[in-house]
């Protein structure tokens, strides 16, 4: 599943390859498209994205870890680094322009702070030998590098099953996007994860 949401994920980030600022999700920032900052952040974050999927899935492998730890610790750190320092942060700039008011600008600046928070403490708790929380952290991290995928799925949905306006859709959407994810994985650490750390105490 996640390859094929990918693969429509690249579909759309191919659109912006030709730096066209009337391509695709770009006709609706035209009263932004001009802002040096908003149009940069914009371009490397819709760009980086790709990898933050890729790179964060490896990342739950049992294989992967297992026989290639060196791998796994070089995919994660790029992960991380591309979160915390790439991607992040343009998400973060994005966020302050979003459509929709300050209603969608709070929840997608809050989107990018906690994506960021997550992915820091997964590599501080993996410093600290911790890798049951690392793991935890990991999950919540990668739940919000979903929300590339759960916006748009929620978007489909909404305009295909209500009459609600674009904009009230977009407000709606800023929150379900992650939020609902974010509630995923809280459910899978409490059913799975925290489960098999009893199991082991």
């Amino acid at each position: 599943m996640l390859a094929i949401f990918s693969w429509l994920m690249l579909k759309i980030v191919l659109q912006y390859t030709s730096l066209d600022i009337n391509a695709a999700f770009l006709q609706l920032k035209q009263a932004y498209i001009l802002i040096d900052v908003w149009r940069v952040s914009f371009y490397i974050h819709v760009f980086s994205s790709m990898f933050a999927l890729m790179a964060g899935f490896s990342q739950f492998s049992t294989k992967l870890l297992t026989t290639k730890p060196r791998l796994h610790r070089r995919l994660g750190y790029a992960y991380v680094i591309n979160i915390l320092f790439v991607t992040g942060p343009a998400g973060l700039i994005m966020s302050f322009y979003a459509n929709g008011g300050i209603y969608s600008r709070i929840a997608f600046v809050s989107l990018s702070v906690l994506w960021m928070i997550f992915t820091s403490l997964a590599v501080f708790k993996a410093f600290k030998k911790d890798f049951t929380a690392h793991r935890a952290f990991m999950i919540r991290s990668y739940a919000l590098t979903l929300s590339a995928i759960s916006l748009r799925i929620w978007k489909v949905i909404l305009a295909d099953f209500t009459n609600l306006g674009p904009m009230d859709r977009y407000r709606i959407i800023a929150w379900l996007g992650w939020v609902l994810n974010l509630l995923v994985a809280e459910w899978i650490l409490m059913r799975y994860v925290n489960k098999r750390k009893t199991a082991f105490n």
